[in-house]
């Protein structure tokens, strides 16, 4: 029997379901029409390899259609790698996959160019889905993409590019990707790293690429033991941002405190100084175990161009993940943000054994967080009992920053399944503006999309 992670609000759901005209208390806004596409780790089987680590199960994408007031139809679909297909029962999907890593990604779900996409990073390349969710295949664009690619790329609001930091264990550098509003690769570019770190996440700005070269590196101790994930906390490896010119691709390093970082909110220019806002976690992976390390917090990097210096202050010291901004913000400086927080820190990410129905009412805290970033100011809204709640993702509706809509996927613990609740961003704490009644559980995932029509 494999050891997993997969319970509590981890546990997998079983089967696909579609659904439509979905039962709404409130009113979804009329101009809300696309997709809320979600991803998450969801393995077939718990006795499987891919179920005995969190960032390894088999990608399922949840998914949402609103359009005209009206919740039209719900889809739940598992990413078809070959496995997955021949484990279904189906044919595999046609597609050139990087170095044998024909994984089916769990980590994002992203629209790009008018088609769909589940992305990851570690060397999977990302698979086309369709609008309704089926898997079409993994896909290089045209044989463009040399290795695999990331589960966080960042769009530049103003160019339309799409920007990504890949890697892989057995490269010694991280690869720079810029992807065309049309969907073309038109910039590969490799930075050399020693160790062959991890990077989950980066930072866009006006004039740079932020990368994030920390101690969790490859570990040849862990991939000799089998290990699903084979990296870990590297005390010998010195921790650093590195500044890539989007001009004239050159990279400028500069130390930090030791730390992890799963998760960017937002990174701006300031004159003569980088801002880089991050959740932080004191160390990670820790003997190569998700779930040791500390608390997340909410930080900021100053970075000065002149001196070389990084001034690190927090923003704010309460356990959170998954932050979120409005997106048309990315890398300008922006005031708003938005986070889960979670009081059972170190399950954050691997439950182990315990059990939802046995922990406290605060265990996941069921809580999202607004921060003012301009007022050092933040509102909570609490979704009450184990109703555990998922990434918050703003959608916007108007020219103001925060003029738009909080959608979150919660659990309702007195139907055993799921609500998408929509909230005002600039009433966080009011009624919701309408909750949408899902048929089925959604387990505890990652990262998502709205993707408008």
């Amino acid at each position: 029997m494999t050891t997993t992670p997969f319970t509590g609000g981890f546990t997998p759901v079983t089967e696909e379901i579609t659904a439509f005209d979905l039962e709404v208390t409130g009113r979804i806004p009329a101009e809300l029409t696309g997709r809320y596409l979600r991803n998450g780790p969801n393995p077939l089987g718990l006795d499987d390899p891919t179920a005995s680590h969190l960032l390894t199960g088999e990608g399922m994408v949840h998914g949402l259609r609103l359009r005209d007031g009206r919740a039209e139809w719900y889809r739940n679909r598992w990413v078809r790698s070959a496995a997955v297909a021949r484990r279904l029962g189906e044919e595999p999907r046609p597609g050139p996959v990087h170095a044998g890593m024909d994984f089916p990604p769990n980590t994002h779900v992203i629209g790009l160019a008018g088609r769909t996409f589940a992305t990851q990073e570690g060397g999977a390349r990302p698979y086309e889905l369709s609008y309704e969710l089926d898997t079409i295949g993994p896909c290089d664009f045209g044989g463009a993409l040399p290795g695999g690619y990331t589960g966080h790329a960042h769009l530049d609001p103003v160019s339309g590019e799409l920007h990504a930091i890949a890697n892989f264990w057995g490269w010694d550098y991280h690869q720079h990707i810029v992807i065309d509003p049309k969907g073309v690769v038109t910039q590969v570019t490799n930075i050399p790293v020693p160790d062959g770190p991890m990077v989950h996440d980066f930072a866009l700005t006006e004039r740079y690429v932020v990368i994030y070269d920390l101690p969790v590196t490859f570990s040849m101790a862990h991939a000799q033991k089998g290990s699903p994930l084979p990296v870990a906390w590297n005390e010998a490896h010195t921790p650093r941002l590195g500044l890539l010119s989007r001009s004239t691709g050159e990279v400028r390093w500069f130390e930090v405190e030791p730390c992890w970082v799963f998760h960017t909110l937002n990174a701006y220019e300031d004159g003569d100084e980088v801002v880089v806002d991050v959740v932080r976690y004191p160390k990670r992976f820790v003997e190569g175990r998700l779930d040791l390390g500390g608390t997340p917090t909410l930080d900021r990097w100053r970075v000065d161009l002149r001196t070389g210096r990084v001034a690190q202050t927090r923003l704010d010291d309460r356990a959170q993940e998954f932050p979120r901004m409005d997106e048309r913000r990315t890398g300008r400086p922006y005031r708003f943000g938005y986070t889960t927080a979670t009081l059972d820190v170190e399950n954050v990410f691997y439950p182990g054994d315990t059990q939802l129905e046995d922990m406290p009412d605060e265990a996941f805290d069921n809580t999202l967080i607004k921060h003012d970033l301009e007022r050092g100011t933040h509102e909570t809204r609490r979704m009450g009992r184990k109703a555990y709640v998922g990434e918050p993702l703003f959608i916007a509706a108007g020219e103001e920053e925060d003029d738009g809509y909080v959608f979150s996927y919660v659990n309702n613990p007195d139907r055993g399944a799921a609500d998408l609740v929509i909230l005002s961003a600039q009433d966080f704490t009011g009624e919701p503006l309408a909750t949408v009644h899902l048929p089925v559980r959604i387990p505890l995932g990652f990262h998502g999309s709205w993707i408008a029509d």
